[in-house]
């Protein structure tokens, strides 16, 4: 009675301090203790952090923006100087700093300032960056789409409910119902390269419209579906275009990743060149006739079969490795989940996953994410229990269960990293939760929250066995952060 009188002593006193929160002033103390408006080379966000590009890290006040309400953890890390306070908390103290900063709430919310950079950034560095540019803002579609799909799965999946049968065959008046779901699932993945071509070229320096038009040219109704090529192909049904001798093939692009990425850099390129070449008065009528049409030539003709053979490569080069290794590898990348965290090379495996899906209708990195997340999670609870101080309490309690649900920053940043062995023991339960889960060859069939929630997005007939990796990495880790936790504070 008394740990959930604590727990709901906490959880109020959160509500209070959610709705009494000051954002502006806020805003301000983070921009004075940055340094001042002149330090802040750029200013983004994502889903829980603010992000930002200094001029000068020295000027920073750690210490003092550690105290600020509602910052729940800060790091450095790829050039690049973060503030957690949280999913919502965020968005709005972002919204603040860019009026102060005599700017306007941008609807790049991961943007990159066209002014400003700051200072250079390595090659690694840069690509990270921008994949997390191109990807961040179009997480939300490919989840929603990720969770009906899971949803989808539950009317389709046989012997989920009777064995032989599915929901459909048991209760055939939600056949619509699970169509149109179906339907909506879908539409992200089938029209990616439309959600890719605009944010690709906008983080390119491109008109993200003529991007968008990329994109919808490359899953155009007219050309053979690209999830129908290898049919098409085999069966010598494929439809090409004849252009003054040349066979380019009547393929579409559906659900790809690199063909699109590529060509939307070819497209901003192509089009800040002729807006430097073209007379002004011409540049709206000459400018994006000239570069969609050579850009959409080259798609067809070169970037597309190139990208798409690449992705092919990269998906199956991935899955044979995966299941060469098998639960070593497996526990190996779950334990080493995290530290990829901090670097922040874990951007770049949403590119890696959407091409997976689209290639293999399958991904295993979605799974052993969420079991770091579910260790980072009860490893951050553990904190709570065997921590007095009520603000670090305060803290540790709603970062665990946002960690629970998918949300990991303000744990691991916040909380797991600052103690150290919360950080070692999540290491330890996700490894043998991801070295589990891989025994078994699990995998989800669509993105979404990578947490307890997950399980939407889980192949119907492994959501057994990632259940039970979900509990055996609470558990484990739970138990060894509370071992560490009690050894740390006895040496004080």
């Amino acid at each position: 009675m008394l740990v959930l009188a604590r727990i709901g002593e906490n959880f109020c006193l959160i509500y209070k301090r959610g709705v009494a929160m000051n954002y502006p002033k806020i805003a301000q103390q983070v921009i004075e203790k940055l340094g001042g408006k002149e330090n802040i080379a750029n200013l983004a966000h994502c889903a829980t952090r603010l992000r930002l590009t200094m001029n000068d890290e020295s000027k920073i006040d750690k210490q003092a923006i550690e105290d600020i309400e509602g910052v729940k953890g800060q790091f450095s890390t790829s050039g690049q100087y973060q503030i957690i306070f949280g999913s919502g908390t965020v968005n709005k103290v972002y919204a603040e700093m860019n009026t102060i900063m005599n700017g306007s709430p941008s609807a790049d919310s991961t943007g990159e300032s066209q002014q400003a950079k700051g200072p250079q950034q390595g090659l690694i560095q840069r690509l990270i960056k921008g994949l997390a540019d191109i990807f961040v803002p179009i997480i939300p579609a490919i989840v929603a789409g990720g969770l009906l799909m899971g949803i989808n799965n539950v009317f389709t999946a046989k012997d989920l409910f009777e064995e032989g049968r599915t929901l459909l065959d048991l209760y055939p008046q939600y056949k619509d119902l699970a169509d149109l779901i179906n339907t909506f699932a879908n539409a992200p993945f089938v029209f990616l390269p439309v959600l890719l071509g605009f944010s690709a070229t906008r983080k390119f320096g491109g008109n993200p419209f003529l991007g968008a038009t990329l994109g919808m040219l490359l899953v155009h109704p007219a050309l053979t579906n690209a999830y129908g090529y290898a049919e098409a192909l085999a069966g010598g049904n494929l439809q090409l275009w004849n252009i003054f001798g040349l066979e380019i093939e009547k393929v579409g692009y559906q659900g790809t990743v690199i063909p699109v990425l590529i060509a939307a850099w070819v497209l901003a390129t192509l089009e800040k060149f002729l807006v430097k070449v073209v007379p002004s008065v011409l540049n709206n009528l000459v400018t994006p006739l000239f570069s969609l049409f050579i850009t959409g030539f080259l798609a067809f003709t070169v970037i597309g079969p190139f990208g798409r053979e690449a992705g092919e490569f990269l998906s199956q080069g991935l899955t044979w490795l995966y299941d060469t290794l098998g639960f070593i590898g497996g526990g190996v990348f779950g334990a080493l989940y995290a530290p990829i965290v901090i670097t922040g090379m874990h951007q770049t495996f949403i590119a890696i996953e959407t091409q997976l899906l689209a290639s293999t209708a399958a991904t295993f990195i979605f799974p052993i994410a969420a079991m770091s997340n579910i260790a980072q999670g009860a490893a951050c609870l553990a904190v709570a229990v065997l921590n007095k101080d009520a603000k670090t309490r305060g803290l540790a309690l709603p970062s665990g269960i946002s960690a629970l649900l998918g949300i990991t920053e303000p744990a691991m940043f916040g909380v797991n990293l600052r103690f150290r062995y919360p950080f070692y023991a999540a290491m330890l339960g996700a490894g043998s939760a991801a070295a589990f889960i891989a025994f078994f060859n699990v995998k989800a069939t669509a993105l979404g929250a990578a947490g307890l929630i997950g399980i939407a997005s889980i192949r119907a007939g492994d959501w057994g066995m990632y259940s039970v990796g979900m509990v055996i990495s609470f558990c484990v880790a739970f138990a060894a952060a509370l071992v560490l936790g009690a050894r740390a504070n006895a040496k004080e």
